[in-house]
């Protein structure tokens, strides 16, 4: 018998293996020349932490000419469980910067590499950062390379006369980026994909549509529908208006005549999504302000932090004073000592005295000013020393 005809009969060729299998597919593996293989997958994670910290330099006059070389720095602050710092060099950091001020961001840790991204801006009064916007600067950060930044950051003939230096002040904006070390994790290929939550949306759509409206309130003659259930649920004060004992007889509309109906409308869309409306995205103080008021009013605690948070970011000369008095009067401690503070810091004190807020301060809550008057001059005594 010839052998290899034989061998032909036992070993089918790879052809028929693969017809033979095309019966028995599953489609939950991949084909591969035919044949269906089990399928699994990786992605590669990499993480970070993004975070900014104003950086306030008050007396600059008095810090130009300090030498190059030679710098005042800011607070230690955490990013991404990081310990960092902003340098700031008024007369540059070297010979090679001649006429220009630097910055530079320090890594404080002594243990590890940390990779970061960051920049390092002008703030202005109005909150803009300036027009030659820094780039983002890319460093790998340890001990024996602990700092980066921009060794020409501003032209000290410029400086002098632009919108960033006011009242002998000027803030550097730090926006740093901690980048943590990649690391892989499997995908479970057959997950099922499960949407973002629209619960927002959809409370949204029911205030908006009004449908299932069972109470009215008319603010300054403008109607607004909204479900007791609803706010009695967020706001405590609307849960004793509408439930318990102080209701009154027949709330089907319930008058409201000392709120700006725009207010009440941005606290009816904060009950319902947990988010400020848009008309409130741009943080005005004045805005902020009656929110603040109106939140503090309904016991809507959340709301009341928001605002206040806005509001201690926002502080100036002519608004300090009316936001003090709210802090005050609505028990905002974190906001009210924001506005001490920024009273009492160097060269503030002149000009808040002058703007019309600090005379409606004087008229509500004039013992404020010897609670201000102290701390300045214990500042002031900080610095001789």
């Amino acid at each position: 018998m010839d052998i290899g005809s034989h061998s032909s009969h036992l070993i089918a060729p790879p052809s028929l293996y693969l017809a033979a299998m095309a019966d028995h597919r599953d489609p939950a593996f991949p084909a591969v020349g035919g044949c269906r293989l089990p399928k699994t997958a990786s992605v590669s994670v990499t993480e970070s932490v993004t975070a900014v910290h104003d950086f306030r330099v008050t007396g600059y006059s008095l810090i130009e000419g300090l030498g190059i070389g030679r710098y005042v720095s800011s607070s230690v602050f955490t990013v991404g469980g990081v310990e960092w710092a902003v340098r700031f060099y008024p007369d540059g950091s070297t010979v090679t910067c001649l006429g220009n001020a630097s910055a530079f961001l320090y890594y404080c840790g002594r243990e590890k590499e940390v990779r970061a991204r960051f920049t390092l801006n002008l703030l202005g009064k109005d909150g803009k950062l300036s027009q030659v916007t820094n780039a983002y600067m890319k460093h790998t950060f340890s001990p024996a390379s602990d700092n980066w930044g921009f060794i020409k950051f501003a032209e000290k003939s410029k400086l002098q006369s632009s919108p960033f230096l006011h009242n002998d002040c000027l803030t550097i904006r730090c926006l740093l980026t901690v980048i943590s070390e990649s690391h892989t994790k499997d995908v479970e290929v057959n997950s099922v994909v499960v949407p973002p939550s629209t619960l927002h949306v959809d409370f949204e759509n029911l205030l908006n549509d009004g449908e299932g409206s069972d109470v009215t309130f008319s603010v300054c003659g403008q109607l607004f529908r909204a479900h007791r259930c609803v706010l009695a649920v967020r706001s405590p004060v609307f849960k004793a208006e509408l439930f318990g004992p102080m209701k009154e007889n027949g709330t089907q509309c319930i008058k409201i005549d000392d709120m700006e109906p725009e207010v009440f409308e941005a606290l009816l869309h904060f009950i319902y999504t947990d988010k400020l409306p848009d008309s409130c995205r741009d943080g005005k103080t004045a805005t902020m302000q009656h929110l603040l008021v109106a939140a503090d009013r309904y016991g809507v605690d959340r709301l009341r932090l928001i605002c206040e948070r806005r509001l201690s970011e926002t502080i100036g000369v002519e608004t300090v004073g009316t936001t003090l008095v709210l802090a005050e009067q609505h028990h905002c401690s974190q906001l009210r000592q924001a506005c001490i503070g920024f009273v009492a810091s160097p060269n503030m004190l002149g000009p808040v005295i002058e703007s019309d807020g600090f005379k409606h301060l004087m008229e509500s809550c004039p013992l404020l000013m010897k609670e201000i008057l102290s701390k300045v001059s214990h500042i002031w005594i900080d610095r001789s020393c």
